[in-house]
């Protein structure tokens, strides 16, 4: 689990083409500030998809040895979304969903809620053990099924992450537009988490149809 603290958060049901409502109009006429939160679920699957494990854990393990700095944890997600799109020929289904705020308070609420469900999913407890032997790896089974979870909020509007992401060429445009907003210094909270997140823990097809009943096959 990657986590940094947020400042704020945000999303709105990306099943649907986002419009602007009257309220929407009044808010920006009157200058405040728009805020996005986003999650994405991406499913790889394959013998292959195992180096992609020790990316996220890495991740995670300088997150913590930087007290969730945003910068670092930033980042660790522009790796993570770069190692992705090397590994699109292993996507095998994907999600996405988030809400729209006006309202930094409501933003944040909607982010920590995200957060909660994404930490809560199966087998979603990183591997942080500082001290692990790279070499005990090789004697694990191969991690065939994994889960990414990528959680973000940002300032202002982005229309690559409020579109529906269940397909390929959309989602390739998001994990790009994610790498950008890093870059951009839009971004004000970001929470990655991965199921399984130890080497040697094993998700099955089942598992993952019952964990992650979200999931759209690409």
């Amino acid at each position: 689990m990657v986590d940094a603290i947020h400042r704020v958060a945000l999303f709105y049901p990306l099943s649907s083409t986002p419009h602007m409502n009257l309220r929407d109009r009044f808010n920006q006429l009157t200058g405040k500030t728009q805020f996005v939160v986003s999650r994405i679920f991406l499913h790889l699957g394959g013998d292959e998809v195992s180096p992609l494990l020790g990316i996220l854990n890495q991740a995670g393990r300088q997150a913590i040895e930087a007290d969730g700095d945003l910068t670092i944890v930033g980042e660790g997600l522009v790796e993570i979304c770069q190692n992705l799109l090397q590994y699109d020929t292993y996507w095998r289904s994907a999600a996405n969903e988030g809400d729209v705020f006006w309202d930094e308070g409501a933003a944040g609420d909607y982010a920590n809620e995200l957060f909660t469900d994404s930490a809560g999913r199966y087998l979603s407890e990183p591997d942080v053990d500082q001290n692990s032997n790279p070499n005990d790896r090789l004697t694990l089974p191969p991690t065939r099924n994994l889960i990414v979870m990528l959680t973000v909020a940002l300032e202002g509007e982005d229309p690559t992450l409020e579109a529906d992401l269940s397909n390929m060429s959309a989602l390739k445009i998001a994990l790009k537009s994610l790498i950008n907003l890093h870059y951009q210094e839009r971004l004000r909270a970001i929470y990655i988490h991965f199921s399984p997140a130890r080497f040697g823990d094993e998700l099955t097809d089942d598992q993952v149809l019952q964990n992650f009943p979200e999931l759209i096959p690409l």
